[in-house]
């Protein structure tokens, strides 16, 4: 995955294979399996945008638990799956996603604007092409959140370290 973050929204049976993981190991067996049959209707790339999105939508870090839910789940909040250092792998509920859909339908372009650029300790360029680039995947996220919702999925954001 090189950073570059994914989301799935999960069937049931995924959401009980993954929860019911014992170790990491197993844990990856089941987000290998994901990422092979890649069913792009029930994913989202934020590629390496899920940094700066999670900054902006939390307290300005990359802290998993981060401020003020929903938001601070959209990307690293929730049940952390992978107890190892090589991989983050965040699971949050049906019930969450569909507040997580709710909080993100509101924002636009102007907040995540005025957030990102005030941003600091981010390692991206932070200019206009790289808010560009956080912008269009934000867009693409919300999407993803308000389908997921729609389904009643669970959702789990992936990205190796």
């Amino acid at each position: 995955m090189s950073c570059r973050g994914v989301h799935f929204a999960l069937t049931t049976a995924q959401e009980q294979r993954l929860l019911a993981a014992f170790d990491d190991d197993s844990v990856m067996e089941v987000i290998e399996e994901l990422d092979q049959a890649w069913d792009k209707p029930h994913l989202v790339e934020t590629d390496k945008a899920w940094d700066a999105i999670h900054r902006c939508l939390t307290d300005g870090t990359l802290d998993a638990v981060g401020d003020g839910y929903p938001l601070s789940h959209a990307v690293l909040g929730g049940e952390q799956l992978h107890r190892g250092e090589d991989y983050i792998i965040s699971y949050v509920s049906a019930e969450q996603v569909r507040d997580i859909a709710a909080a993100l339908q509101p924002i636009d372009e102007d907040w995540l604007r005025e957030r990102y650029f005030a941003l600091e300790d981010y390692d991206g360029p932070q200019d206009e092409e790289d808010f560009d680039y956080t912008w269009s995947n934000l867009v693409s996220l919300r999407n993803f959140f308000s389908h997921a919702s729609s389904e009643g999925r669970a959702v789990i954001f992936a990205v190796d370290q």
